[in-house]
């Protein structure tokens, strides 16, 4: 644990911006002393101002990501923004150091799939996000680092400081539950074929063994089955050759069991077993109305059952189930989501210059390097990536 987690609470003053006869007060917490203070003034932020796409900057996510992946090499460097003392803006960041410059990006990196800020909604909303900006331009740092960012995001509620998207041309596809689910079996967004091939494939499933469905309440039985999941999610990769730091990592496995164990956080686990073997989780969460998929894991051997659709039929099912009326399948539309898909938001990764240092790591790092890095990679041959993923 870093040893901020120790610390006083440490909050650096700004002088802010002047919206509706009041001012603008904004702070800087970098300790988790401090971000943990700020949990019940965040959740009430969060009921009367977030989006549901905004589900990764809940205080409960995030406070299972700092548990898990901040380390002493990073401080969080968290912009709150106050009227009249009231809490009305947040910016979940850390700050490090990459490749000799101070860089700053949003919590929950890399489990957290779209990144975003809290402001309330309103008249001052724009002048909050500036006041917001002008602070994080005063803390010294090279860039800003904002990946995963949407269309809609509140961060893109004024205007940005310099054209800084990165290449790349991300959607993230969601489903219309209404559509795509019905009481006994699909929905209408399906053609009378599809339908007939899943209920084929529910009878090749049961020609296995016996079929049970289940959705475990947040709670150790989840916990065990997120773990479950992690684990047939990273045997599926070993097989296909894909290279996956994030999933290999053990820090990730860890924080998907204690998030699976509490119900703040919103996940919630659907799993398909045959002779009481789990072969088929999904690990989703849930904001306001919607769902985000965040872990589909498919166990190998089931391909002529259609294993992963059924997943994804029983995951859209449990989710409708729960009152949701989206399931955002997140970044980026695969082939398989969008055969499940109504619409796609955009979505980009962002750098901020903020000094020549900023600028040389945006255009030649950011843009070229890391890029051609991850083309090369996809490139390997499968035996080299299983031995990369397996050191």
């Amino acid at each position: 644990m870093p040893e901020s987690a120790t610390s006083p609470i440490a909050n650096e003053m700004f002088a802010g911006s002047r919206v509706s006869g009041s001012d603008v007060e904004i702070s800087i917490v970098t300790t988790l002393d401090g971000f943990e203070a700020l949990e019940k003034e965040w959740n009430d932020l969060f009921e009367r101002a977030a989006t549901p796409q905004q589900v990764f900057q809940r205080h409960a996510f995030l406070r299972y990501w700092a548990r898990h992946y901040l380390d002493a090499r990073t401080q969080l460097s968290i912009i709150a923004g106050r009227i009249d003392g009231r809490l009305a803006t947040l910016w979940p960041l850390v700050r490090y150091r990459k490749l000799g410059i101070e860089v700053l990006s949003f919590m929950g990196a890399p489990v957290a799939q779209f990144g975003d800020v809290l402001v309330e909604a309103g008249d001052n909303r724009a002048a909050l996000l500036q006041a917001s900006w002008t602070a994080l331009a005063s803390l010294g740092v090279d860039l800003f680092e904002a990946r995963r960012v949407r269309t809609d995001a509140a961060l893109c509620g004024c205007p940005l400081p310099g054209i800084a998207i990165l290449p790349g041309d991300l959607k993230a596809p969601f489903a219309n539950l209404s559509w795509r689910i019905l009481p006994d079996g699909l929905g209408v967004a399906y053609s009378p074929r599809e339908r007939s091939n899943h209920r084929r494939r529910l009878r090749r499933l049961n020609e296995r063994g016996v079929v049970t469905f289940s959705e475990p309440e947040p709670g150790p039985e989840a916990s065990a089955a997120a773990a479950t999941a992690i684990t047939i999610k990273r045997t599926w990769l070993l097989e296909n050759a894909i290279l996956s730091p994030t999933v290999m990592d053990n820090r990730f496995q860890a924080f998907f069991e204690d998030v699976a164990g509490d119900a703040a956080t919103g996940l919630r686990v659907s799993s398909i077993a045959c002779d009481g073997r789990p072969i088929g989780i999904d690990l989703a969460f849930d904001c306001k109305g919607h769902t985000f998929g965040h872990v589909l894991a498919a166990a190998s051997g089931y391909e002529r059952e259609g294993l992963g659709r059924l997943l994804i039929h029983r995951t859209f099912a449990a989710a409708a189930d729960r009152g949701n009326r989206v399931f955002d399948l997140l970044a980026p539309a695969d082939e398989y989501k969008m055969q499940h898909a109504d619409g796609l938001v955009a979505v980009s990764d962002n750098a901020f210059a903020f000094s020549w240092r900023g600028r040389l790591m945006r255009t030649l790092v950011l843009a070229r390097l890391q890029p051609m890095a991850k083309a090369w990679a996809k490139r390997l041959p499968a035996g080299l990536l299983r031995r990369l993923v397996l050191r």
